[in-house]
């Protein structure tokens, strides 16, 4: 028996608790890992809190992230004792995820933990934080480079926007953070931060072509966020988009693009094969100051993650929350 939230659905209401589930009750697949840490994210409170259809099958545990130990492995790359990183894959949405003490997956969705991270610092990058770094390599593989201007991360105190701001800082990029949290500004100049704008800049519907100003943007925040930052983007520049805190419409026109040049990427981690999944995590290992994930995280333990949930929904979370399974 082990600890795991579980979501069910009896008729049309949603119940999640804590609760003892049998590894008998384990999905299929050819590794088993003892969970360490797992992660809170946007989609995971979501699902917990039931705003939005994530769970497709129930009963379900909840937790696209998970770090642990591998105990059992019938596949050919992983044997006991192996340290790996779970993010993605529809885990925590068709197939048990990382909020229990135990997970069986498949082997092929599965990367090593890097040797200069704990499971717990791991988990304080997650989903969040990879899918940060999936967009700096983007920029940087689309010619996007320090010397021709600021670069913008929208949803800035956010996992993604925290992450993405310590990555590009650390690339040598002058990084200009959108934010709504204005006390925020000493945590997001710690990471790298050299401009703070208010979010309500960017959030309102705006002009189809501004004032140039961004070489490039990481941009998880969606709708007249996405549409502004397109907007104001500089000739060749590019957008990397992977998120949609403010909605999943794009009110905007192809002025950008066919007047500027301007490129939109878009970033998916849930899918990314193991090649982009293994670079992004090199340069997480490779840049990512470790003093930089004790600014951005914070532990809760099993139980409190559904309490978190909420806030993390309502927008009182900075940063990342990791989540102690085994307390």
């Amino acid at each position: 028996m082990f600890a795991a939230i579980l979501i069910d659905k009896v008729e049309k209401s949603q119940t999640v608790e804590l609760t003892q589930a049998d590894e008998a009750q384990l999905p299929d697949g050819d590794v088993t890992i003892d969970v360490e840490y797992s992660s809170l994210n946007y989609k995971d409170a979501l699902a917990i809190t039931g705003k939005s259809p994530i769970v497709r099958k129930y009963p379900m545990v909840p937790g696209i992230d998970l770090a642990g130990v591998v105990t059992d492995s019938a596949h050919a790359d992983w044997k006991k004792g192996d340290r790996v990183v779970l993010n993605g894959w529809g885990v925590g949405e068709t197939h048990w995820g990382g909020f229990a003490q135990r997970a069986r997956l498949n082997g092929d969705w599965l990367v090593p933990l890097p040797s200069v991270f704990t499971a717990r610092q791991a988990m304080a990058i997650g989903t969040a934080g990879y899918t940060a770094s999936l967009c700096v390599d983007a920029l940087l593989n689309h010619g996007v480079r320090p010397d021709q201007g600021e670069v913008l991360v929208t949803g800035a105190t956010g996992g993604v926007g925290s992450v993405a701001v310590a990555l590009l800082a650390k690339a040598g990029f002058t990084v200009a953070a959108a934010t709504g949290k204005a006390s925020e500004g000493d945590y997001l100049r710690q990471l790298g931060a050299t401009t703070i704008l208010d979010r309500a800049e960017l959030s309102e519907a705006g002009k189809p072509l501004q004032k140039e100003r961004w070489a490039g943007v990481v941009d998880s925040v969606g709708s007249h966020t996405l549409a502004n930052a397109c907007a104001q983007t500089r000739y060749g520049g590019a957008v990397a988009a992977c998120g949609l805190a403010q909605g999943m419409d794009f009110p905007a026109t192809v002025a950008p693009f066919i007047l500027r040049g301007v490129s939109l990427l878009g970033i998916d981690s849930v899918m990314a094969p193991a090649a982009p999944r293994l670079a992004a995590w090199d340069r997480l290992a490779r840049d990512l100051d470790a003093g930089a994930l004790d600014a951005i995280a914070r532990d809760v333990a099993l139980a409190e993650a559904i309490g978190a949930a909420g806030e993390l929904i309502e927008g009182k979370v900075r940063g990342r929350i990791v989540v102690d399974v085994n307390r």
